[in-house]
């Protein structure tokens, strides 16, 4: 049971987390010089440095041999690297062609459409408010399609995306930063092989935009690593509960950053769009909360009654052992006392 030091240092660390995931976009902007696809090829190859750094500070190396002997997991990491791939590549370059916003809602569509995978492919069962979220959710979709006369494929593809990622990651089981390792060395051969053509034809970024660029290029590792180290230290120190709250934090920094950094448009059919989701979220948001409390109450109430159940078991051992001792000091007063010369009276 964390202390409640430990539950202030995971909340301090996980509002840590949220909100550098949610300035990010201010990262990637004072990058748009470099194409969105080097960005992301640096993302890759510097994050690896970092994970081995980390690994060598905590000195976690054992993983790694028993991971080689299984191909099937070797296997789930690839494709967890290739969808993270994705979502990163689609990020960056939402972002820097203007489109924050829709990078935003995307964040704060993921846990309904994490919902919806749970129910298609791990076969599980959503409360009543549950459905109704998703299908608020799916509701905000609409109406911004119609609105907009397109699919919001930007905010689709970032959710489903990160969804996914999460459900290999399921089948994965590796801790944060042994996954994170594991990914990032899967992305770095690629990642390596990209920058090498683009240095050959002349069109990496890192040697032509100057050292200011460059090394932005390759702090990229790091702002991947730091708020990954943050989230894991918060995710051992809080309730599943206060996780889920705390990550609608970088959605909402990145819609306050779409709004007034960089001004992008919001018509009345967009808030309408945005407000759908914000009650879906509230919805599944005091749901999970009341769940929680119920489950509190459910163990208190569990721990009242085994707590009564030993102490009537004490009580009931001890009227026997009591029961017990007075039937052998009966016994020994009715047995025919003995005389001196040790023959029965």
């Amino acid at each position: 049971m964390p202390t409640r030091s430990d539950q202030r240092a995971g909340l301090a660390y996980g509002v840590a987390a949220y909100t550098m995931w949610g300035l990010l976009p201010l990262y990637w902007h004072l990058l748009d010089a470099a194409a969105p696809s080097e960005i992301l090829a640096h993302r890759m190859a510097w994050s690896l440095p970092v994970a081995l750094v980390i690994l060598a500070v905590l000195r976690r190396w054992s993983w790694i041999g028993p991971l080689l002997r299984r191909p099937r997991k070797l296997a789930l990491i690839l494709l967890s690297a290739v969808v993270i791939s994705a979502n990163w590549f689609l990020y960056i370059w939402s972002v820097n062609s203007g489109h924050v916003l829709e990078a935003s809602l995307g964040y704060f569509i993921n846990p309904l459409v994490s919902i919806a995978f749970g129910v298609l492919f791990l076969r599980e069962r959503l409360r009543p408010l549950q459905w109704t979220a998703v299908g608020i959710g799916t509701a905000s979709v609409v109406v911004m399609t119609v609105a907009y006369g397109k699919v919001p494929w930007i905010a689709l593809g970032l959710a489903f995306s990160f969804a996914t990622y999460g459900l290999v990651k399921k089948g994965v089981k590796l801790d944060g930063i042994e996954g994170f390792s594991a990914e990032t060395a899967m992305q770095l051969l690629p990642a390596l092989g990209f920058l090498v053509y683009l240095g050959l034809h002349g069109r990496a970024g890192f040697l032509t935009g100057g050292v200011g660029q460059a090394l932005l290029l390759a702090g990229c590792g790091i702002a991947t690593a730091v708020p990954l180290i943050c989230f894991g230290a918060s995710a051992v120190r809080l309730p599943l509960t206060m996780i889920g709250m705390l990550q609608y934090l970088a959605p909402t920094f990145q819609f306050l950053l779409g709004l007034t950094v960089f001004h992008e448009a919001m018509p009345p059919e967009r808030w309408a769009g945005f407000a759908l989701v914000w009650v879906a979220l509230t919805v599944l948001t005091w749901d999970a909360l009341r769940t929680a409390r119920r489950g509190r109450a459910a163990l208190a109430d569990a721990a009242a009654r085994s707590g009564e159940a030993a102490a009537v078991g004490a009580l009931r051992a001890a009227d026997a052992a009591r029961a017990a001792s007075a039937a052998e000091t009966a016994a020994d007063r009715t047995a025919a006392p003995e005389s001196s010369d040790g023959l029965t009276r």
